[in-house]
C-alpha cells in the first residue's frame, strides 16, 4: 500500500527574507523640511501669539524712545482672524493705560502706537490740554507737556485741537488714546476713536533699544559705527549705540 508523501519539514529557525533598507533622508531633505516647519509656527506665532514692532517716532516719549524695538502681545484681547484682524475668540478688553499697537483707522497699511484713555460709554474732553473722564480730571504719570503755550479752541465745532477737545462719548467697542507726549502726537484727538477690531495687541517688553543716526535703518547705522571702529579703533556713538538700559524693560 503505497504511503502517503510526507510534507518537507521546516527548517528551525530558517531566516526569513529580509526587507529592503529604508531609505534615509538626504541631509538637504531634512534640513529642508525643518526650516519649513520653522517658518510656519514662526507665522502662527506671528499672527496669533507675538509680534515685534519698532517705533519710528518720539510721540510716546518717554515711554518709548525712537529706536526701541518691543514685542506685542497679540493674543491678550482674543484670537484673530489672520487676514482680516477681526476678534474670533474674545479673551479680554484693553484697559485704561494699556499702551496699544493697531491699524491706523485713516491709512490700514500703517500700523500706530498710543495709550488708551477712554473706554466704551467714557465721556472724554480736553480743556486747557488737562484731560477729563466722565467730567472728572485723569492724570496719566507718563504724559508729558514740552509745550508751555495752549492753543485756542477750534473756531468750529468738530474741527480738531490739541489742547482742547470734545466732550464725545467713546462709542460700543472703541477706544480713545492718546500718544504721552501729548504736544506732539497725532492721536484720537485728530482722526476718532480705534475700533477693537483695529488692535493688534499690548505692547508689553523692549527687547532692543538704540541710539544714533535714525535717518539710516538700523544695519547701516550699525555697520556705519563699525567702519568707524576699523578705521581708528574707536566706535562712532553718533552713529550707533546700543541702550542696554532699556533692553528687557517692561512697558507700563
Amino acid at each position: 500500500m503505497p504511503q502517503p508523501e510526507s510534507m518537507p519539514a521546516s527548517r528551525p529557525n530558517a531566516p526569513s527574507p529580509e526587507s529592503p533598507p529604508a531609505r534615509k533622508k538626504s541631509l538637504a531633505r531634512e534640513y529642508g523640511e525643518a526650516l519649513i516647519i520653522a517658518v510656519i509656527l514662526a507665522l502662527i506665532i506671528r499672527a496669533l501669539v507675538v509680534q515685534a514692532f519698532s517705533i519710528p517716532s518720539g510721540s510716546m516719549l518717554p515711554t518709548l524712545q525712537i529706536g526701541d524695538y518691543l514685542l506685542v502681545n497679540k493674543f491678550i484681547y482674543g484670537i484673530r482672524n489672520p487676514f482680516t484682524n477681526r476678534v474670533l475668540i474674545p479673551i479680554s478688553r484693553p484697559k485704561r493705560g494699556d499702551v496699544v499697537v493697531f491699524i491706523f483707522p485713516q491709512d490700514p497699511s500703517k500700523d500706530y502706537i498710543k495709550r488708551v484713555v477712554g473706554l466704551p460709554g467714557d465721556r472724554v474732553q480736553i480743556s486747557h490740554k488737562k484731560l477729563l473722564i466722565n467730567g472728572q480730571p485723569f492724570d496719566t504719570p507718563q504724559a508729558v507737556y514740552s509745550d508751555p503755550e495752549v492753543l485756542p479752541p477750534p473756531a468750529r465745532p468738530g474741527e480738531p485741537s490739541r489742547d482742547h477737545f470734545g466732550p464725545v462719548v467713546v462709542p460700543p467697542d472703541s477706544y480713545f488714546v492718546l500718544g504721552d507726549n501729548r504736544d506732539h502726537s497725532y492721536d484720537s484727538r485728530f482722526w476718532g476713536f480705534v475700533h477693537l477690531d483695529g488692535l493688534r495687541g499690548k505692547a508689553f517688553i523692549i527687547y532692543f533699544s538704540w541710539n544714533g543716526d535714525h535717518s539710516l535703518p538700523v544695519y547701516l547705522a550699525f555697520f556705519k559705527g563699525l567702519r568707524h571702529f576699523v578705521t581708528t579703533l574707536s566706535w562712532d556713538t553718533e552713529a550707533f549705540e546700543v541702550r542696554w538700559a532699556r533692553i528687557g524693560s517692561l512697558i507700563r
